[in-house]
């Protein structure tokens, strides 16, 4: 089934997309990649398609709430968030200015484009060191190791850098 989005749907969209996500405020709904379509649904209807990073994502309802009054500011009066599983949301989704930000906010971005495989995963000591470098926020040195495999939130991992010995978390690829 093709569908098509109007352009109205398009800035809907943007609005949407606009919402801050709560547990990391320096990005977006649109740079998380969460927020998957927006369908109009009469007059001052709409339904928006939100998929969020993990099933059990605790900042789903949060996300709701903030998109659904953000719509209503803008002159809607009947707003749905539904919950999307499929597809599932994956780092790949995170845009380039996301990732940016993350960098920046010090925080280290998931590697671009391993989603697109499977996602190696190795059982051994607390400490170890990526497959694949992890590189530092601050310093960009890829010698870090992992402190736990979480951090603040479950999407994230802990990491300490031994060239700078700052540590960081690291949105962790999914």
């Amino acid at each position: 089934m093709v569908t098509t989005t109007t352009t109205v749907e398009a800035e809907l969209l943007r609005l949407a997309g606009s919402v801050p996500d709560p547990e990391l405020p320096v990005l977006t709904l649109e740079e998380l990649g969460v927020v998957r379509a927006v369908h109009l649904r009469g007059a001052d209807a709409v339904e928006v398609e939100l998929t969020p990073t993990y099933t059990g994502c605790p900042a789903i309802e949060a996300m709701s709430l903030d998109i659904e009054r953000v719509l209503r500011e803008h002159g809607l009066r009947d707003v749905t968030v539904r919950t999307v599983l499929a597809p599932a949301w994956s780092t790949d989704d995170i845009t380039a200015e996301g990732r940016r930000k993350l960098r920046e906010f010090g925080i280290a971005p998931p590697r671009s484009g391993a989603a697109s495989g499977p996602v190696p995963l190795e059982l051994g000591p607390t400490r170890t060191h990526a497959p694949v470098p992890v590189h530092c926020p601050h310093c960009g040195s890829a010698d870090t190791e992992l402190l736990s495999r979480f951090s603040s939130t479950a999407c994230k991992a802990l990491r300490r850098c031994l060239a700078c010995r700052e540590p960081f978390d690291h949105f962790k690829e999914v």
